[in-house]
């Protein structure tokens, strides 16, 4: 479900999400890696991650960003990895593997 979008950046539901609200902010500028976007193009990535914090009330959450395959980049495309989470007590982030999660 799309929650934002402008020239540079997307937002969307993620499909299989750790909790509720857990969203994905994207650039549109495609790059493998974050070192991989001109500066102009997150210019709007973090703004977005804290407007989408405020929306869902969440007191305590996590922002994460992955790069490369050992860091659990899933896809190689910065597209998925600005992903806000919403924390509940039962929730680990740390979790090798979040779809561990229930």
């Amino acid at each position: 479900m799309k929650l934002f979008e402008s020239d540079k950046t997307f937002a969307f539901l993620d499909i299989g999400p750790l909790s509720k609200g857990h969203a994905l902010v994207i650039p549109k500028y495609h790059g493998a890696k974050l070192a991989d976007i001109p500066d102009d193009q997150l210019t709007e990535i973090l703004p977005t991650l804290k407007k989408l914090v405020n929306a869902t009330g969440a007191v305590d959450y996590n922002i994460l960003q992955n790069n490369g395959t050992i860091a659990h980049q899933q896809v190689h495309h910065v597209s998925d990895e600005f992903q806000s989470i919403p924390s509940r007590p039962t929730h680990d982030p740390y979790l090798v593997n979040p779809t561990a999660i229930n």
